[in-house]
């Protein structure tokens, strides 16, 4: 038997697969042959997904701490016995607390729409708890093009076959949007030229036409020079920014104190560079920016994005089919799912709950008035993804915080659980999975049963609602019912047929030729009211970051961390434990420029320890010149036992809020690296 389905991973490609079950098992995966964006191609770490599946480490039993919190020491229990003990917990929390006492904590671990939210958002809602913000990646970036254009929506990926100049600014397309490089290859037979601009040497720059290397953090300052340079030579189309823009003499007055040379100064970029790059986009009919998550994670994240989004409202290139601004296209996807039906806001009874960035649990779990009780985990590893690492270890040791997670394996995280719930991978439950670097949205089916007692995220909130004998009915929906609701206007019987739906998107693939923008103007707004009334700049502007190379720890800390992902074979926290795949990757180590190393007496693999304010870690050193002098990178992802110390790249991390949006700024954190 042959069962189609979706990738569920936090990547921009959610591939189409196909598993041959025989004999209830799952014996083979492979990329869908039939899928319009994979087609037929699975990533390396998805090509050994049965790996995850049948992993004898998997948690298949209810399991209840016996050891130290930490020390990752269970025994089995009944689900009954669980469940149980979590409904006593929780009454009483709500009992002695509030419910306010209760703090959900889940991710994009499983982008699955009811993986996401289903049942455990109306759970939550009913009880009123303390309501998460997940903003850890993607929200700025909407956020910061919305001041812009009053909508995230940009023009579909696909649409870069259409490019004559493509500009991937910031984001590594070969190795997190493999699929999208096909595309990219097409029309650079058609003559189009690639420029990458990133502040690492990414295997997608060694592709490209141009590579522009920026100090991390500073690409803004760049983009303000170039529209001193399209606004000052004239590059601009007059016509579209008189029809559909709204302060346009107010942005040429401001840029015009950023001269390229200037701009030099705080990118480490050639002024003659800046000026080439600005005349190119702004003479090449059709050219696209292309653009992810990662420049979002900085202290000016939002307006890096915001800023962004004004350059193609300058020359006019959103007439063109591969003209304008991509980036995620979730949002077209968005637009047929009812998330109020499917999280049922109305379940909060008119109560307005305290919220807490997610980016900021350690800070939660130590110091919240009042205190956060009891923590509930799922989808999520974050004693690995969440910055100031060190400060959430911290939170998670406490006597008194009672944690429960729901997941396939003891992470990190888990092995501070009281109780660890056992998780269905993705071929063992239904689901519907929006993605977000392409318009298809994709069935899965259920392929095998669950093995031993796991259950998915929808099912495991219907026992917990079940032992704490509510009574909301719909905490109980099965999960059809659950997909009907999210999607009305979709016909299901046909999606799950067809293992995918397009979404609704402009046949004429110009979404913003002919204006219609939905901000308060209806206009491109070079000029924000809306950001003024917000305390923020009402034009674009760079500030560089109080935690970077011009801020006041840079004496004691002078090298700036990035902590990107450049694994083949995991993702994020997923995969790293597994044989085969983290092992494969060579083990942790940190990157830095032959300069700087041989200014602290460090060689190649030599032991390097590397430290600031937040923590400490020792790791092999790696001589390359991907980073520019001043800059060093730990790759992030491994789990703390696959380091000696037990400390990981988020042990290090800033967690500072971006400036709007609720990000957080992983890579404006400095450090200082010795011999260990």
């Amino acid at each position: 038997m042959r069962v189609h389905g979706t990738c569920h991973h936090d990547c921009p490609d959610s591939c189409g697969w196909v598993v041959t079950v025989e004999d209830g098992r799952a014996v083979d995966m492979s990329g869908d042959p039939e899928h319009p964006f994979s087609q037929g191609e699975l990533c390396p770490k998805v090509n050994r997904f049965l790996d995850r599946v049948h992993s004898p480490d998997r948690v298949l039993r209810p399991l209840r701490r016996v050891g130290a919190k930490g020390e990752g020491r269970f025994t089995e229990i009944t689900w009954e016995e669980a469940t149980s003990v979590i409904a006593d917990r929780l009454h009483s929390t709500i009992a002695n607390h509030g419910a306010e006492g209760i703090l959900p904590f889940s991710d994009a671990g499983n982008q699955g729409m009811l993986a996401l939210s289903g049942i455990s958002s109306r759970f939550f809602h009913h009880l009123g708890t303390t309501r998460l913000i997940r903003a850890l990646c993607g929200p700025t970036v909407g956020a910061g093009v919305r001041m812009t254009n009053g909508s995230s929506l940009g023009f579909d990926p696909l649409d870069l076959e259409h490019s004559k100049l493509i500009i991937l600014w910031g984001t590594n397309t070969r190795l997190t949007n493999r699929h999208l490089w096909p595309t990219i290859e097409s029309a650079r037979g058609r003559g189009a030229r690639v420029i990458v601009i990133d502040p690492l040497r990414t295997i997608t720059a060694d592709s490209a036409d141009v590579f522009i290397q920026p100090k991390a953090g500073t690409d803004i300052a760049m983009m303000l020079a170039m529209m001193n340079v399209i606004i000052s030579e004239d590059l601009v189309d007059r016509e579209w920014i008189d029809e559909f823009t709204l302060g346009f003499d107010e942005l040429a007055a401001h840029v015009a104190a950023w001269s390229p040379a200037r701009a030099a100064e705080s990118c480490g970029v050639e002024s003659e560079a800046i000026i080439s790059l600005a005349r190119e986009f702004a003479t090449t009919r059709p050219a696209a920016i292309r653009t992810l998550v990662g420049p979002e994670h900085h202290e000016n994240g939002a307006m890096f994005f915001r800023t962004l989004a004004c350059l193609p409202a300058l020359t006019g290139a959103w007439r063109d089919r591969g003209g304008g601004l991509t980036r995620s296209v979730g949002s077209w996807q968005e637009q047929l799912i009812d998330e109020a039906a499917l999280d049922r806001p109305d379940l909060l009874a008119g109560r307005s709950p305290r919220v807490i960035n997610m980016s900021r649990l350690g800070e939660a779990l130590t110091e919240a008035d009042p205190a956060v009780h009891d923590l509930i985990v799922w989808n999520a590893n974050p004693m690995v993804t969440i910055p100031n690492r060190e400060l959430v270890r911290q939170g998670l040791e406490r006597d008194d915080l009672f944690c429960v997670v729901h997941d396939q394996f003891i992470t990190d995280t888990a092995r501070y659980a009281d109780i660890v719930l056992p998780a269905t991978t993705h071929i063992e439950a239904v689901d519907v999975v929006p993605a977000w670097g392409h318009l298809w949205l994709g069935w899965n089916e259920a392929a095998i049963e669950p093995l031993g007692e796991a259950v998915s995220n929808t099912e495991c909130f219907r026992r917990i609602a079940r032992a704490m004998d509510l009574t909301e009915p719909s905490l109980y929906d099965d999960d059809l019912t659950l997909i009907r609701d999210a999607l009305p206007t979709v016909d299901i019987d046909n999606l799950r047929e067809e293992h995918r739906l397009r979404v609704p998107y402009p046949e004429s693939g110009l979404p913003w030729a002919d204006g219609g923008f939905p901000t308060r103007s209806g206009r491109v707004e070079f000029a924000s009211e809306d950001l003024e009334a917000l305390g923020h700049p009402r034009l674009p502007d760079y500030t560089p970051p109080r935690e970077g190379p011009e801020g006041p720890l840079a004496d004691r800390y002078p090298l700036q961390l990035l902590t990107p992902k450049h694994h083949l074979r995991f993702l994020n926290s997923s995969y790293t434990h597994l044989p085969g795949h983290g092992d494969r990757e060579g083990g942790p180590f940190i990157e830095m420029h032959r300069d700087d190393a041989a200014q602290r007496g460090l060689d190649q693999d030599s032991q390097a320890e590397v430290h600031n304010d937040r923590g400490s870690m020792s790791l092999p050193v790696r001589i390359t010149d991907r980073v520019r002098p001043g800059t060093v990178v730990i790759p992030w992802g491994w789990w703390a036992d696959q380091h000696p110390d037990r400390r990981v790249a988020n042990s290090l991390t800033n967690d500072t809020l971006t400036d709007w949006g609720g990000g957080v700024a992983f890579s404006d954190t400095l450090v200082e690296v010795r011999p260990a």
